[in-house]
């Protein structure tokens, strides 16, 4: 399995409900992207300094499968809601099992 993490630093400006905005969309790609075979997200509870505000981690059969949803027309609107409200994004893929 390819797993797929992803961390997500809020801009200062971001709102409550640009994160539960957030949470639905990605809530939703599970039910529309055949490819996911695995799929949490949730918020940092430490706060420390080195930590990111928001993390996703997904599992795909290989990386073919991670190509097509990256590519997937639901995952696209959400790519770019990801944008809008982050000031950065950071990501790591590797095998497991």
């Amino acid at each position: 399995m390819l797993k797929h993490v992803v961390l997500f630093k809020f801009k200062p400006e971001v709102k409550e409900a640009d994160i539960v905005k957030l949470e639905k969309a990605l809530a939703a790609l599970p039910g529309a992207i055949p490819e996911i075979q695995e799929y949490v997200f949730g918020r940092d509870v430490i706060h420390s300094e080195r930590s990111y505000d928001f993390a996703l981690v997904s599992g795909f059969a290989d990386l073919k499968a991670m190509e097509r949803y990256q590519k997937h027309p639901n995952h696209l609107p959400v790519l770019d809601l990801v944008k809008r409200l982050c000031s950065a994004v950071l990501a790591v893929d590797f095998h497991h099992g």
